[in-house]
C-alpha cells in the first residue's frame, strides 16, 4: 500500500487549537475531508485545507494516485518552535508571551491498492492560420479610430489668459 506524507513546519497556530480541527478529519476519505473543513468555523481549517491539497497534489503528481482512492490515514500535529514576546506589566516589569507554532505532518494512502491515474492523451493544438481578410479587417479599424482622435489643442490655454488678467485695462 502505497503511502505519500506531507509537512508543513512552523505553522503560526497552537498545536492544541489545529489538533481540535485535525481530529474531525482524521480516516476519512480526502475529498470528504475537504468538504467536511469547507464548513467548519475554526480558524486553523483553512492551513489545514492547504496541507490536504498539497498532498493530495503530490499524490497525482509524484506517484499517479487517484484523488477520489485517497484518504488520510495519519494527521500528526507536534509542537514547533515558540516564538518568544514580552508584554509590559505594572511597575516597570515585564511578562513573557509564548506565541506558539506547530508542524503537521499528514500521511495519505491508497483504499484500493495500486489504483492507478491513467494519462489522458492530450489533443494536438493546431495552429491558427492567418488569411488576408482578418489583417485588412484590423488596418480598417485602425484608421477609423485615427479619424475619431479630432484636432489637438489646448483649448483650456485660450480661455486662462482671459479669465485671468491682474491688470485691468
Amino acid at each position: 500500500m502505497a503511502q505519500v506524507t506531507t509537512q508543513l513546519n512552523k505553522f503560526r497556530m497552537a498545536p492544541r487549537k489545529v489538533r481540535a480541527v485535525v481530529d474531525l478529519v482524521k480516516g476519512r476519505g480526502v475529498v470528504k475531508a475537504l468538504a467536511h473543513l469547507e464548513y467548519v468555523i475554526k480558524r486553523p481549517a483553512s492551513g489545514i485545507i492547504k496541507i490536504i491539497n498539497s498532498a493530495i497534489a503530490n499524490a497525482e503528481n509524484n506517484f499517479n494516485m487517484v484523488k477520489d482512492n485517497l484518504f488520510i490515514k495519519d494527521f500528526i500535529v507536534n509542537e514547533g518552535v515558540k516564538l518568544k514576546r514580552f508584554r509590559p506589566k505594572g511597575f516597570g516589569r515585564a511578562s513573557m508571551i509564548q506565541k506558539k507554532t506547530s508542524h503537521i505532518k499528514i500521511v495519505l494512502a491508497e483504499k484500493v491498492p495500486g489504483l492507478k491515474r491513467q494519462e489522458s492523451a492530450q489533443p494536438k493544438r493546431s495552429e491558427k492560420v492567418y488569411t488576408e481578410k482578418e489583417e485588412k479587417q484590423t488596418e480598417t479599424k485602425k484608421l477609423e479610430i485615427k479619424s475619431e482622435l479630432g484636432k489637438k489643442g489646448n483649448v483650456i490655454g485660450k480661455l486662462g489668459k482671459r479669465l485671468f488678467q491682474r491688470k485691468a485695462v
